[in-house]
C-alpha cells in the first residue's frame, strides 16, 4: 500500500475542508482572550483557525505572553499553568459503532467533557465565557508529531501502519480494528494520534522552555498501552514515552532524568517496555492487577518486574490485588513508596500518565479515587523537579468522573491546595500490596525498608518460625490432650507436613467428632523498622483455636486438627522472603486433603455427630469439598466458619442442584468480620442462602473473632449433641487403674 509523502515525512496535513463543520459546532477551539488574539479569532474562518492555531508564529505569540511571572519574588506561584487541547482530536471515532454494545468507552467526548469543565470553572481564557480566575491557563497549541519522534519509541513498521489508516476504506477499518487488541480505527486516527503525541511533547516543551510552570494535556487517543510494534488498549502511539524521549533529546542538560508516574487503573505495559533497561527514566505504575487477570492480562504488571540491566530498579509496579481501591490506598502508596523513591531519584521532569479510570464511578476501573485523591497525588508530585510536572491524559471513561477529577488536578497545578480526603483508612488488601512492593524494591533503593535479611539468616542457620510453632502446638496437644500425628500420604516432602494433622486417639469411636481446618496462628509484635528483628519478650503467639480443642476434649468429643500452612518449607531452604502459596492452589490442595481425611478416617468413624469448623482461608476448601461430595451431607451435623475481612466468602451455589444452597443455609453458621465487603454489598438486601447462614461479628481480627464467639459456638455444639451423654475426659498419662 502506497503512503502519501506528506504523511510519511511529518508535514502538517491540510484538514480545513474535512473539519470545517465539526469545528463550527464546538465553541471551544482557541480560547484566547488577549485583545490581539480576540481580533484574530473573530476574523478567521473555521479552516483558517485550525491552520493558524498550529503555526509557529501563533505558538510564539501565546508563549511569550506567559513566560514572565507576575512577581519575580515568587517566580513559580505567579507563573501560569499550560493547557493543551485541540478539538481535532475528537475526530478519531468508530466507523461502525456496535449498536448493541452502546457507546465505546474511549468516547470522543472525553476530552470535550474535561475542557468544558475547565471552561465552566473559569480557568480557560475562552471567548464564550467570562473568565473567573485572575491568572487563567496558558494555551499551548499542539502539533503533529514527526516520524523521527515516533520512531524513537515505535518501529518504522508501526508508524507506517498507523499513517496508512487514512487510505483504508470503512470496511477494512472496522474489520481491522475488531481483529486487534481492544482498539478501533478510522480515517482520522492517524491525524488524532499524531496530534495527541505532539500535544504531549509540546506540554513538556512548554515547561522546560520556561513558558509555563507546569501543564495539563487533554489529549486522545491515549497511549500507555501501545507497544513498540503494536497498538492496543485504545492506544495507537505511546504519547508519554515519545514526549520524554523528544525532550531528553532536545534538552540534554536540563532534562536528563525523568519520572513517569502512571496512575491509570490499567498497567502501562507500553511505557514499561519503552524504558525497561533505561537508568534515566523511572517508571512507577499504580494499577489493578488481580494476579494478572486485569487488563492487560499477564504477569508483566506484577511487583517482580523491576527493570533489567542498567534499568534494574527503575521500573516499579504497585499492583493492587483487587479493584475497589480508595484515596487512602493511593496516598499510602505515595507516602511509603512513590515519594521516597522519587526524591532519591531526583528527576528533572515529572510526567504523569493520568488515566482517571480509578475514579469513583468508572465502569471499567471499579475503584473509588476521588477528585481530592488525585489532587493530593498531584500536590506531592509538584514537590519534585522544581515543580516541573506535565499531566497527560490517558484513560478514564465516565465523562463526569474524568471531568471533575481533571479539574481538581488542574486547580492543584495552578496553586490551589487539595481538598479533604473522603477516607484515610487504607484497605487491608492495599496495605498488603504496598508491603509486598516495599520488600521487593528495598533491594534497589537505600531509602526503603525493610531490607531482605535472607543472607544474614542463612549464615546463622535460621529456621522458619511457622514450622517451629506447629511443632510446639503438636507437643502441647500431645502432652495435654494426647493428640498425635495422623498419617497423610503426600506427593512431595516438606517439613511443613510434619504434624499437619493431629487427632485424639478416639477419633474412630461412636462419639461426636469435631474436625477443624485452620490457618496457622498469628505472631504479634513490632519489628525493628531497620533490622526487622523481633524481640521475643515483646512477641506473642495468639492461638485461639486451642480454646475450641480444649472444650471439645473436656466434653468427650473426638478431635481432628488440621493446620493449613501458607508456605511449604523446601528441603533445601533458601531463607528468602516467601510469598504465600497461590490462593487457588492452596485451596485446591486443602480440598484434596479434606477428601483424603474423609475417605480414610472420618467416613469410617462411628460418630453420629460430625462437625466441621473452617477458620480463615481454609474454610473455602471445606465448602468446595462439600459441594463435590454429596454423601457428606448425610453425616454432617453442622458446618461452622470464620471469615475475617481479608478472606473471600465462598458460596455454595450449584447450577444443577437447587437443594444444595437450602441445605447449606440450614446446616451452616458463618461468622463474618464486621468490615467484610459482603456487608457493604448487601447493605439494603440480606445476603442470599447461597452464602449460608451469616452472622456479623463485632470484630475484624480472626483471633478476636474466635475468642469472642467461642461460647456461642460451643453452645450450638452442646445443643446439637444433647442426645449423647458426655464422658469424663481421660487424664493423659494415667494408668488404667487410675482411670
Amino acid at each position: 500500500m502506497d503512503i502519501p509523502d506528506h504523511l510519511m515525512d511529518g508535514d502538517v496535513m491540510d484538514t480545513t475542508e474535512v473539519h470545517e463543520t465539526t469545528i463550527d459546532m464546538d465553541p471551544f477551539v482557541l480560547g484566547m482572550r488577549s485583545p490581539v488574539a480576540q481580533t484574530k479569532h473573530q476574523k478567521l474562518s473555521n479552516g483558517d483557525r485550525v491552520a493558524h492555531s498550529r503555526s509557529p508564529s501563533f505558538r510564539q505569540e501565546i508563549m511569550t505572553t506567559t513566560a514572565k511571572p507576575a512577581l519575580e519574588q515568587l517566580p513559580y506561584s505567579t507563573s501560569q499553568t499550560g493547557l493543551v487541547y485541540d478539538v481535532r482530536m475528537r475526530f478519531h471515532v468508530e466507523v461502525r459503532p456496535e449498536v448493541n454494545q452502546g457507546v465505546h468507552p474511549e468516547d470522543p467526548r472525553r476530552i470535550y467533557a474535561i475542557y468544558k469543565e475547565l471552561v465552566d470553572a473559569g480557568l480557560v481564557d475562552d471567548p464564550s465565557t467570562v473568565s473567573l480566575a485572575p491568572s487563567v491557563l496558558a494555551r499551548i497549541p499542539t502539533r503533529f508529531v514527526t516520524k523521527q519522534e515516533v520512531c524513537a519509541v515505535h518501529s518504522e513498521r508501526h508508524w507506517e501502519f498507523v499513517i496508512s489508516l487514512e487510505l483504508w476504506d470503512n470496511e477494512d477499518l472496522h474489520n481491522g480494528g475488531s481483529q486487534m487488541d481492544s482498539i478501533y480505527l478510522s480515517k482520522n486516527s492517524p491525524m488524532c494520534a499524531r496530534l495527541s503525541a505532539g500535544g504531549a511533547i509540546e506540554a513538556c516543551r512548554g515547561i522546560l522552555n520556561g513558558h509555563v510552570k507546569n501543564a495539563i494535556a487533554v489529549i486522545r487517543p491515549p497511549g500507555h498501552h501501545a507497544e513498540h510494534d503494536e497498538p492496543m488498549g485504545f492506544c495507537l502511539f505511546n504519547n508519554v514515552p515519545i514526549a520524554v524521549k523528544a525532550c531528553q533529546n532536545e534538552f540534554k542538560d536540563t532534562c536528563r532524568k525523568v519520572l513517569i508516574l502512571d496512575w491509570d487503573v490499567h498497567h502501562g505495559n507500553g511505557v514499561q517496555q519503552a524504558f525497561y533497561n533505561d537508568p534515566n527514566v523511572l517508571y512507577i505504575s499504580l494499577h489493578v492487577h488481580q494476579g494478572g487477570k486485569f487488563y492487560p492480562a499477564g504477569p508483566k504488571g506484577d511487583h517482580l518486574h523491576c527493570g533489567e540491566g542498567p534499568g534494574l530498579g527503575k521500573n516499579i509496579n504497585i499492583p493492587w490485588r483487587t479493584a475497589g481501591m480508595t484515596d487512602a490506598d493511593y496516598v499510602l502508596a505515595f507516602q511509603k513508596i512513590v515519594m521516597p523513591i522519587a526524591q532519591d531519584f531526583d528527576p528533572d521532569l515529572v510526567v504523569v500518565s493520568a488515566g482517571f479510570d480509578a475514579a469513583e464511578g468508572d465502569m471499567l476501573g471499579k475503584c473509588h479515587v476521588s477528585p481530592a485523591g488525585y489532587a493530593h497525588m498531584t500536590h506531592m508530585l509538584m514537590s519534585l523537579a522544581d515543580g516541573k510536572v506535565a499531566v497527560c491524559l490517558e484513560g478514564g471513561y465516565n465523562l463526569r468522573s474524568i471531568a471533575v477529577s481533571a479539574l481538581a488536578v488542574t486547580r492543584t497545578l495552578m496553586g490551589e491546595p487539595p481538598g479533604r480526603l473522603a477516607t484515610t483508612i487504607p484497605t487491608p488488601s492495599g496495605v498488603d500490596s504496598i508491603e509486598e512492593v516495599l520488600r521487593q524494591q528495598a533491594k534497589y533503593w537505600p531509602c526503603l525498608y525493610p531490607k531482605d535479611p535472607s543472607k544474614r539468616i542463612k549464615q546463622t542457620e535460621g529456621e522458619r518460625i511457622h514450622d517451629i510453632v506447629r511443632e510446639y502446638q503438636a507437643g502441647w496437644l500431645w502432652e495435654n490432650l494426647g493428640m498425635s500425628d495422623l498419617f497423610i500420604a503426600h506427593s512431595k516432602t516438606s517439613r511443613s507436613f510434619t504434624n499437619q494433622v493431629l487427632a485424639t486417639s478416639n477419633h474412630s469411636e461412636s462419639r461426636p467428632l469435631l474436625v477443624i481446618f485452620h490457618d496457622p496462628p498469628d505472631l504479634v509484635g513490632t519489628p525493628d523498622p531497620r533490622t526487622q528483628r523481633l524481640e521475643l519478650h515483646n512477641t506473642w503467639l495468639t492461638d485461639s483455636v486451642k480454646q475450641y480443642i480444649r472444650w471439645a476434649y473436656d466434653r468427650g468429643f473426638a478431635v481432628i486438627d488440621v493446620n493449613v500452612p501458607k508456605h511449604l518449607t523446601d528441603l533445601e531452604e533458601t531463607h528468602e522472603h516467601a510469598e504465600e502459596i497461590d490462593g487457588k492452589k492452596n485451596i485446591d490442595e486443602t480440598q484434596l486433603l479434606a477428601k483424603y481425611l474423609w475417605d480414610n478416617y472420618i467416613e469410617l468413624s462411628e460418630s453420629k455427630h460430625i462437625f466441621m469448623l473452617g477458620i480463615g482461608k481454609a474454610y473455602t476448601s471445606i465448602v468446595n469439598f462439600l459441594k463435590e461430595n454429596d454423601r457428606c451431607r448425610e453425616r454432617l451435623t453442622k458446618v461452622i466458619g470464620f471469615i475475617s475481612d481479608e478472606c473471600t466468602l465462598p458460596s455454595y451455589k450449584s447450577t444443577t442442584d437447587d437443594f444444595l444452597d437450602r441445605w447449606y443455609r440450614d446446616a451452616s453458621k458463618i461468622f463474618v468480620a464486621t468490615g467484610h465487603y459482603v456487608w457493604e454489598k448487601h447493605k439494603f438486601k440480606p445476603p442470599g442462602k447461597k452464602w449460608g447462614t451469616l452472622q456479623r461479628s463485632d470484630y475484624n481480627d480472626m483471633q478476636e473473632m474466635l475468642s469472642h464467639h467461642c461460647k456461642e459456638v460451643t453452645g450450638i455444639l452442646t445443643v446439637l449433641t444433647d442426645d449423647w451423654e458426655p464422658e469424663a475426659a481421660p487424664v493423659v498419662g494415667a494408668s488404667e487403674e487410675e482411670t
